[in-house]
């Protein structure tokens, strides 16, 4: 009898995968990971996102039983000033969130995990969002919070805005079913629908997320993909799927780097999100024991955790010193790793020690961790084309116009409205608002406006309004290509900052744009450690005392 079934890699077979991806994202009960960490970067966004999260995408199923999951923990990152880096990062806030689930809950989170009991992940969130300025501002550097122009909601029955973080949580949590006895390590900005099977038995105790390419890893593959800009994962064309790590290297240096893997099979660039055994998260954790309780040092995963791992030591020492890093310096750390790996697969052979999970390269990617590309993907919302119906579909988006009152308003039949009120006015081609109230609204084309109360809001071409709220007769006015946002102080107070779309926030993150008093870092500097749900909710009443200021629709 012959087999039917779709290749793995044929079109169908893509199709059949981003289905049931998409099925499972967008279900009334989509999978989660038992335990949800978010690691932030001060106490009072841990107490937010604690909040928030439980209060949302993760909150408790009606017919939950009293049970303690899912659950939500939320720490901050409070470490030296220059960082713990994603490894030490990783391992810190996995022990510090067993704590608070311990004194919180009276959950032991480690041993559940070691029991292969439950699945955990952990999402980075800290970081400037310099790229993505001036929008993690107006949120108070609260950069995973920053809101995309789609509603959802939330236990109260209240319709707010989809946070980044949010979306990110119910993407992710597909890989969940996969993962008991594993913490699973993410990046809050990127959101994917992946091609390749998501549903999957761990053969490895690390095992690192990747776009595979299926042509074999020759010179010129190596060269048309461009993959010497890139972290780069190989995967031995052996029965174990074993893998490696090479970081920004061209074909030969990374032909005579991996030798240790035998031939190659598949190669691919890193997207660095991984998931760890239970196992070796704690052989890390003890490793790492003493930088981990003087809460001092620096080490990222690739550098110093996967690459000694996976690469030999004359070749790992070269590879470190294109970083600038000396030679004694790379040898001691490999020296190091090397001992524990020995060790730990002497004591652990079930598993291999590193693989890859292959995403799939044509895997849908909408990246949100830049103003351009913020403004690239939420302007899908309003377009053709089977990427932008498959990002509707994820956000839930069944019409151009939804929970809204916008009778009096010209909608263009390519724009998306949600969760507004308005009296009056038109609404562009290719342009997205939510959360918007006013009487008379003017949004030009391709134009983005989120959570922004006026009793007159105009916006020219392109322009982008964040969180702006004004209660004078003028409203709020943007000229083509402007970007306003607001940032609200605990008291209620509030400044205008502006940029325009073709800024790059790194680039101009030093310099004080024309209409503003501050640079984007001395902004940065002055929310440190702003109490963010006190804001939200003081911007939350003075929304709806502007809103309330004229009379509505």
């Amino acid at each position: 009898m012959s087999d039917k079934r779709p290749h793995p890699h044929s079109a169908e077979a893509q199709r059949a995968i981003i289905e049931s991806a998409m099925s499972q994202m967008t279900s009334s009960s989509p999978p989660l990971y038992d335990v949800t960490i978010i690691c932030t970067t001060d106490d009072y966004q841990a107490e937010y996102w604690m909040e928030r999260l439980a209060s949302g995408v993760c909150k408790k199923p009606s017919n939950s039983n009293g049970s303690n999951f899912p659950m939500v923990l939320a720490v901050s990152e409070d470490w030296a000033a220059s960082g713990a880096g994603n490894g030490l990062g990783t391992l810190y806030a996995f022990q510090k969130a067993c704590l608070v689930a311990k004194e919180k809950y009276g959950v032991d989170i480690k041993a559940e995990l070691d029991g292969g009991k439950i699945s955990a992940a952990l999402f980075h969130t800290a970081g400037k969002g310099t790229r993505l300025a001036p929008l993690p501002a107006s949120e108070n550097n609260n950069k995973p919070g920053v809101k995309l122009p789609v509603c959802h909601e939330l236990s109260s029955g209240a319709q707010e805005p989809i946070t980044v973080l949010e979306a990110v949580v119910r993407q992710t949590g597909i890989y969940a079913p996969s993962r008991p006895g594993r913490l699973s390590v993410y990046w809050g900005d990127q959101i994917f629908v992946p091609t390749s099977p998501f549903e999957y038995t761990p053969t490895h105790h690390v095992d690192i997320m990747c776009t595979l390419f299926e042509e074999p890893p020759t010179e010129k593959v190596w060269n048309d993909r461009g993959l010497e800009k890139y972290g780069v994962i190989a995967v031995s064309s052996g029965e174990k799927g074993d893998a490696a790590q090479v970081e920004k290297v061209d074909h030969p240096t990374a032909v005579r780097m991996l030798k240790n893997l035998g031939d190659i099979g598949q190669v691919g660039p890193s997207l660095g999100s991984f998931s760890v055994s239970a196992k070796i998260l704690g052989a890390l954790c003890e490793e790492f024991k003493e930088e981990l309780t003087a809460k001092d040092g620096k080490l990222d995963t690739d550098p110093h955790f996967w690459m000694p791992m996976t690469l030999p030591e004359d070749e790992y020492i070269s590879l470190m010193s294109q970083k600038g890093v000396a030679e004694d310096e790379s040898r001691s750390h490999h020296i190091r790793m090397t001992k524990m790996k020995d060790s730990f697969l002497a004591a652990n052979p079930e598993l291999g020690l590193f693989g890859a999970v292959d995403v799939g390269n044509n895997a849908c990617w909408w990246d949100y961790g830049q103003l351009k590309l913020y403004i690239t993907n939420n302007l899908k919302l309003s377009e053709e084309g089977d990427d932008a119906d498959l990002l509707r579909r994820f956000f839930g988006v069944t019409s151009r116009v939804m929970n809204s009152e916008v009778s009096g308003v010209a909608v263009d039949e390519n724009a998306f409205v949600s969760s507004c009120k308005a009296k009056s006015g038109s609404v562009g081609v290719h342009s997205t608002i939510a959360a918007v109230e006013a009487e008379h609204i003017q949004i030009a084309e391709d134009a983005i406006v989120v959570n922004c109360a006026a009793k007159k809001i105009i916006a020219g071409k392109g322009a982008v309004l964040y969180n702006l709220i004004s209660e004078s007769d003028d409203g709020i006015i943007a000229e083509d290509g402007d970007v306003i946002v607001a940032v609200t102080d605990a008291d209620g107070s509030s400044m205008l900052l502006k940029s325009k779309i073709s800024i790059c926030g790194g680039d101009a993150w030093k310099k004080v744009l024309d209409g503003n008093s501050m640079s984007f870092e001395e902004v940065h500097k002055q929310n440190k450690d702003s109490d963010v749900s006190t804001i939200e909710k003081k911007r939350k009443e003075l929304y709806k005392k502007a809103s309330s200021s004229f009379s509505g629709p």
